[in-house]
């Protein structure tokens, strides 16, 4: 990432760092307040929260509400089956159509990885420090570490595929994670390396649009298993590519937001940013 690009991305994380910790205390910061905390006036900082969330710092903290995945559920439900036919006529995908992805077969996972190279860098995100991990055919892993921290997300990835070998390479991933992550126009790269339950899960997930979220029972009746909703709900914690393979998007029929493998905090965040970019596209 450039230098430039890199500060907008660290500047959007700690104003939703703050925004979050204000959402749930019930105590929203006023456009001032948040300007402030970012050391910036409060129009420089309108216009480049504006510009990179699509939404005002007011409207965005309003789509953080706590009640929010329930709001997505009662209105932004979607069925697999009809989930091609939603907002692929104008941007409401947003990353979604810039990805290609591929499944690697049931003897590369149950080998534990051996014989794989894999690269892995730390990159900022929107959404706190992320480690991207890749082999030469795409993206193979996401961790988010603002909950966890630097050394148990790495510890987690790597676990993964414990017979692999592990190379620090950031120039091999950057031109997929700028794509992931809205900085290019590029296209992300991702390959599945997971059981065959797992990639059937995860292949689901990818299949839901931008800014709509789905069920776990869904997901379970879609790939033809609809008693498995726990097994599904174990599946999709355990997906290694966060954000890109959109786990977050799968919720409790209740409404509530259920887990998220890095922190729920995290999870809000990303419902919340899709949410407001869709509605301002």
């Amino acid at each position: 990432m450039t230098a430039d690009t890199s500060y907008h991305y660290n500047v959007m994380r700690r104003a939703l760092d703050e925004i979050d910790t204000s959402t749930e205390a019930g105590t929203p910061l006023s456009l001032e307040a948040l300007a402030d905390r970012m050391q910036m006036s409060p129009a420089h900082f309108q216009r480049l929260f504006s510009q990179w969330v699509g939404v005002s710092p007011k409207r965005y903290q309003q789509y953080l509400a706590l009640d929010q995945a329930r709001v997505l559920l009662r209105d932004r439900f979607t069925t697999l089956e009809a989930a091609d036919a939603v907002g692929l006529s104008g941007t409401g995908r947003l990353h979604d159509m810039f990805l290609r992805w591929e499944s690697m077969s049931p003897g590369d996972y149950a080998s534990g990885g051996q014989g794989l190279e894999i690269n892995w860098a730390w990159f900022d995100s929107p959404f706190g420090p992320a480690l991207v991990m890749g082999t030469e055919r795409g993206i193979c892993g996401i961790g988010f570490a603002a909950e966890t921290g630097t050394d148990a997300a790495m510890t987690d990835l790597m676990s993964r595929w414990p017979q692999a070998r592990f190379t620090e390479n950031e120039a091999a991933l950057a031109p997929w994670v700028k794509a992931a992550f809205g900085a290019t126009d590029g296209e992300a790269r991702l390959v599945l390396i997971g059981a065959p339950f797992q990639i059937k899960v995860w292949e689901a997930l990818l299949a839901i649009p931008t800014g709509h979220v789905t069920t776990y029972s869904e997901i379970a009746r879609h790939i033809g298993n609809p008693r498995a909703v726990r097994a599904v709900g174990t599946a999709v914690g355990r997906n290694p590519i966060s954000w890109l393979i959109p786990c977050h998007r799968a919720i409790r029929k209740s409404g509530g937001l259920g887990g998220y493998h890095w922190g729920l905090p995290v999870k809000r965040a990303l419902l919340a940013w899709e949410a407001a970019r869709v509605d301002a596209d």
